[in-house]
């Protein structure tokens, strides 16, 4: 029987009624492994997956393979997204045997876990030199059956190899101005300066790199950073990766262009993208930025927040092209014949025009991403506003991509940080409450009576699955960055609760290293432990972070010194692979600036308070915290002692054990949170 009816992973209900007789990641699972003398077929993906999808209805929905699994296997589906410790784990294992990865991820394991053969997607049929399903099947069934001491030698020696690979975590050291001023440089000479962003094709947005290159900016004045941060930023909004007509981000795009984006849209991209461009609007004033952060931030909102306050995993890829066929970037991709049919003739060429729309197409079948090329002379943009309005309303009336409505604790707290923030900055409360609300559900979904976080939800029902550590550290930076907007203590009372459980539970004592799972969670023939960015901060220098404005928010020294120590690996790792340690360079950043510690103090209903206020979230100081509140307020440490000045709502700066002056003007602590001011 297939056992995933009564799951609450959207991927594995995808496959509920395949005649593959699924089994959930269980002991259960692996005890019929054992029982049955059957090898074990491991398949991870996640919903939004466009191979994912294609190998499900080429094989998994296809009777005969069915039937051949059902009788030669074991077959177990995993959602990568609700256990990232299982995918991680055999991901290296994948990665180490044939030099490369990806999803869907095909990996055959013994009955006690250990892989012996590795693939990702395999066709039907044999094809472009891969051997088709069934070939595999039968080629591991007879080694199964034939040479058994074979494959338990080799599952054993690669069982081995995972278990003895040690990382170089550095030394104890934090990095200073040389790894950073080196990172930099690494990051000059990837820089694609015709096009932005770093490497060749396929191009993925690199949030982190560019959060790096903001601070780095702030802290040092280096116009070449703040260079590439805002071109890459530009041609990321004006290419096809952005969603021109509804905002929000892909998940990356196929060229080096910006121009045919892979159209699944994640939670985890838009989070990080919001707060990114909010950030460099607060760096530069730049429209663009403004807007993109808005229509981001508006997208999340409205297309991925649950019944239940919460922000959904992701949209998919694909959807039906009006004809029943399930096509990749059918909701977003326009002919000229389509523009004409919503506009007219007249409003469809300025369209075509404005958006890059042609004849030949940029995308498959002569539709065309749309995008925001450059215009030459004077655009009506009252007239564009007219065309936008009318084709995301022909748009809406597509069958629309499918949406993951699983609620991921990290993301969601990426979510929150990116909200709150981006609410204070524009003076959108809507945004903030946005963030409130999903913070909140976290709290009362995902967090139990001892503050231990579960990975998901959905539908208001917490999954089974233990949060990993980019869930605390995800969580606990959100909770952070509502605190400082909305001066409300619990939420920094919440982070501490999930940050002692990273001291306790995934710090390795000796070393300070981290793990991405606790102590006491299910254990895997290796304990997964990531230092490196991917498509979200790793869990290592997430937590990096948060630790380390924990304990400028509060003094608390454990959490400031485990900041310090998680920092070792990018003195290692910064100057050799800063494209991949974005997070923890940003987090280096406001360690070397102190971070600064701002605390307003005054009355919420006071003008002057709130310019205070405004003028400490805006600074630039790298990693800044801000606490603001009444005069002989206790909702946060950093109010302590603080009186008002004069009788006036003032701010206090302090960093590195000393203390400005207290001021009351606005103008002078915008001065003091400049980063480059000493």
């Amino acid at each position: 029987m297939n056992r995933l009816a009564h799951e609450t992973s959207p991927y594995l209900l995808q496959h509920a009624d395949n005649p593959v007789q699924w089994w959930p990641w269980s002991t259960e699972a692996f005890d019929e492994a054992r029982a049955s003398n059957r090898p074990v077929l491991l398949s991870v993906g996640y919903s939004s997956c466009h191979w994912c999808h294609v190998m499900a209805h080429e094989s998994f929905e296809d009777d005969a393979t069915a039937a051949y699994l059902n009788e030669h296997f074991v077959s177990i589906k995993v959602d990568r997204e609700e256990r990232p410790d299982v995918d991680a784990v055999y991901m290296e294992a994948v990665q180490a045997a044939t030099g490369q990865g990806g999803w869907p991820m095909t990996v055959f394991l013994t009955p006690d876990a250990e892989p012996f053969y590795f693939g990702t997607y395999f066709p039907p049929e044999p094809r472009h030199g891969m051997p088709s399903f069934r070939q595999v099947l039968e080629g591991v069934s007879g080694a199964w059956t034939d040479r058994r001491d074979e494959v338990a030698e080799v599952a054993g020696k690669i069982t081995r190899d995972l278990a003895e690979r040690e990382m170089s975590f550095g030394d104890s050291q934090v990095p200073g101005e040389e790894e950073l001023a080196g990172a930099l440089l690494g990051l000059t000479r990837e820089y694609d300066a015709a096009r932005g962003g770093f490497g060749g094709a396929p191009k993925f947005p690199p949030s982190m790199v560019i959060e790096f290159l903001l601070r780095h900016h702030a802290r040092t004045g280096s116009e070449g950073a703040l260079q590439m941060a805002v071109d890459t930023c530009e041609r990321m909004a004006r290419g096809g990766l952005y969603d021109q007509l509804g905002g929000g981000f892909a998940r990356y795009s196929v060229d080096r262009e910006w121009v045919v984006p892979h159209f699944e849209k994640m939670l985890y991209d838009n989070a990080l993208l919001c707060r990114v461009y909010a950030h460099l609007w607060r760096s530069t004033g730049s429209e663009l930025a403004r807007r993109v952060a808005l229509e981001t931030a508006d997208f999340m909102v409205r297309e991925l927040r649950t019944n239940e306050g919460g922000f959904a995993s992701a949209l998919d890829a694909d959807s039906d092209d009006g004809t029943g066929r399930h096509v990749e970037g059918a909701y977003y991709v326009w002919t000229p014949a389509q523009l004409r049919e919503v506009l007219g003739d007249a409003d469809a060429e300025l369209a075509a025009r404005y958006f890059g729309v042609t004849e030949e197409g940029t995308f498959e079948e002569g539709a065309s991403v749309l995008q925001l090329p450059q215009q030459d002379g004077f655009v009506d943009a009252e007239k564009v506003a007219s065309v936008r309005e009318r084709l995301l309303a022909a748009r809406a009336g597509r069958p629309a991509p499918g949406r993951d409505d699983k609620v991921v604790a990290a993301w969601n707290g990426l979510a929150v940080a990116a909200l709150a923030e981006t609410g204070a900055y524009f003076d959108r409360p809507d945004l903030v409450e946005a963030a409130i609300g999903a913070a909140d559900l976290l709290v009362r979904l995902h967090m139990d009576d001892r503050a231990r976080l579960a990975r998901t939800s959905k539908d208001g029902r917490a999954g089974a699955h233990a949060g990993v550590l980019e869930d605390y550290a995800d969580v606990a930076e959100g909770f952070l960055a509502l605190a400082s907007v909305t001066g409300e203590g619990v939420w920094l009372e919440f982070a501490g609760f999930l940050l002692d459980h990273v001291l306790a539970q995934f710090t390795d004592a000796e070393s300070g290293a981290l793990y991405d799972t606790a102590a006491d969670a299910e254990r895997l023939i290796r304990r997964p432990q990531d230092p490196t960015d991917n498509a979200t901060p790793s869990g290592w220098s997430a937590a990096a972070g948060a630790l380390l404005s924990y304990g400028a928010q509060t003094g608390a020294e454990p959490h400031r010194t485990a900041a310090e120590r998680a920092l070792g690996v990018v003195k290692a790792l910064g100057p050799r692979a800063p494209r991949f340690i974005g997070w923890g360079l940003a987090v280096a950043e406001a360690l070397l600036d102190g971070p600064r510690e701002v605390a307003v103090v005054g009355e919420g209903s006071d003008p002057a308070t709130t310019a205070l206020r405004r003028a400490a979230l805006l600074g630039t100081a790298p990693g800044a915290v801000v606490a603001v509140g009444a005069p002989e307020s206790d909702e946060l440490p950093l109010l302590s002692g603080r009186p008002l000045v004069d009788g006036k709502p003032a701010a206090y700066v302090c960093r590195n054990f000393a203390c400005d002056a207290p001021t009351t003007d606005p103008d002078r602590l915008r001065t003091a949170l400049n980063g480059r001011n000493a």
